[in-house]
């Protein structure tokens, strides 16, 4: 059976920084899929980039995007989505692990990707994800699926954490 992980935290706890050590202590051309970085301009938080594993960057919402959709005071680049996150996460490829970071408000904003997520938890892939710890009717199902594991991120144990999955996961 596949391991599926759901790291869940609130914002700041460490949940992009544990799945980004986790790619990188993985054997190269093990996993694949995506994770998202902060853009700061000014010391000041103007947007969201997504980065495949593979390297591929562009913006995913910002302040000076007009939407829609609009997350907050974001607009959001539904395209990128299409563009990298898909591809990334259903590309056919022979990986057996995905790390899709995150399963938020901005990302599942996208009907596509939803779907995509969907088939991947029902496929033959271990799935490591984070999720935002705040309510959500979709992000709430698929943290009380028998088979999805909820792991809290908390900036005191989000040092150790990485090692730990990649352990867990070179056995599975």
């Amino acid at each position: 059976m596949p391991t599926r992980i759901l790291l869940e935290g609130r914002p700041g706890s460490g949940k992009t920084t544990a799945l980004r050590r986790l790619a990188a202590l993985l054997p190269a051309g093990t996993a694949t899929g995506f994770t998202t970085e902060e853009i700061r301009e000014a010391g000041t938080r103007v947007g969201f980039a997504l980065e495949t594993l593979a390297g591929e960057r562009r913006v995913l919402a910002h302040v000076g995007l007009p939407g829609p959709p609009r997350v907050g005071r974001y607009g959001v680049d539904l395209d990128v989505m299409e563009d990298l996150a898909l591809p990334s996460i259903t590309g056919g490829t022979p990986h057996r692990l995905v790390l899709v970071d995150e399963l938020g408000r901005m990302e599942l904003a996208s009907t596509s990707f939803r779907a995509a997520v969907d088939a991947l938890f029902a496929a033959d892939v271990d799935v490591v994800a984070t999720v935002h710890a705040r309510p959500d009717p979709y992000t709430d199902g698929l943290k009380h699926r028998p088979d999805i594991e909820v792991v809290q991120v908390t900036p005191a144990g989000r040092d150790a954490l990485p090692g730990e999955l990649a352990a867990r996961l070179s056995t599975t």
